[in-house]
């Protein structure tokens, strides 16, 4: 399996998993956000991934804005649907996917040229 490969299949984990628990529970309590955050931060474990998960999230605009527009990545807007949909799972290897199309820019260094 290739590296683009892997990736496809990584975006499609990154959907089925996690929905496979917040679909069920979106069917028991409906979308009630404060019932969603109240158990999200219902202790310091959960609040841990929570934050975790959260800051991952900054971090990952960031990295997707830059490297997407260094290496001219097309459809970034896909990864921030994907992380605004689903979660990092998801807008992490689907970046990883599109970044593929672009490998020869992703292989050459950028040459550094000193003054003479």
């Amino acid at each position: 399996m290739n590296r683009k490969d892997l990736y496809l299949l990584l975006c499609v984990l990154g959907i089925v998993l996690p929905y496979s628990q917040f679909i069920p529970w979106v069917l028991e309590n409906g979308l009630h956000l404060g019932l969603l955050f109240r158990q999200l931060f219902a202790n310091r474990i959960s609040g841990f991934f929570g934050l975790d998960v959260l800051v991952s999230s900054v971090v990952l605009v960031g990295f997707m804005r830059t490297e997407g527009r260094r290496l001219e990545v097309r459809r970034l807007w896909l990864p921030i649907l994907g992380l605004l949909t689903v979660g990092v799972s998801c807008a992490l290897p689907l970046f990883l996917y599109l970044r593929e199309e672009k490998p020869q820019l992703r292989i050459e260094p950028q040459e550094t040229r000193r003054p003479d």
